[in-house]
């Protein structure tokens, strides 16, 4: 957990990461690590991971990158409905579950989103920082990772389909 949160905070002072200098390696198999759904119930993400081709945003509400990748989120959520799932996976610095379920309502959010309270899978995913996106196939092999608010999420999904 700390591994993770200190990832975070080097976002927080500004620090830049791409995912290639950190974050879980492409070809990986996808970890499970169990968190939270915003009702606290536990929610395994490696259960999410095996039901076929998945995007995982790590996020936050405060997260300026991932307010700006938010609309190629919402329209790659739109294009590849029913073929791809999206998993949210809030994470806990400076939140709650309830200020992320304000924001998920708000904002129009649809897939999965859950809540990491003690960074389970940021540590299992080697999160560099928030709006840290990976894509899994099938098979539940990671065949992208990214950072940052000006992704090309379609390029990454058809990677996993």
């Amino acid at each position: 957990m700390l591994r993770g949160t200190a990832a975070l905070l080097l976002l927080i002072a500004g620090t830049r990461l791409s995912a290639q200098e950190s974050g879980i390696p492409v070809g990986s198999k996808a970890p499970g690590a169990v968190v939270e759904a915003l009702d606290g119930a536990p929610a395994d993400l490696g259960a999410l991971v095996a039901k076929g081709p998945t995007v995982i945003e790590f996020w936050a509400t405060w997260c300026e990158n991932c307010k700006a990748l938010e609309p190629a989120l919402l329209a790659a959520q739109k294009k590849y409905a029913g073929k791809v799932q999206f998993v949210g996976v809030s994470v806990s610095v400076n939140q709650s579950p309830e200020l992320v379920k304000r924001y998920v309502a708000k904002h129009g959010l649809s897939g999965t989103q859950l809540y990491d309270r003690k960074g389970v899978a940021i540590d299992a995913y080697d999160v560099p920082a928030t709006s840290f996106i990976v894509v899994i196939n099938k098979a539940g092999k990671v065949v992208y990772t990214g950072l940052g608010g000006t992704q090309d999420l379609d390029a990454a999904i058809k990677k996993a389909l």
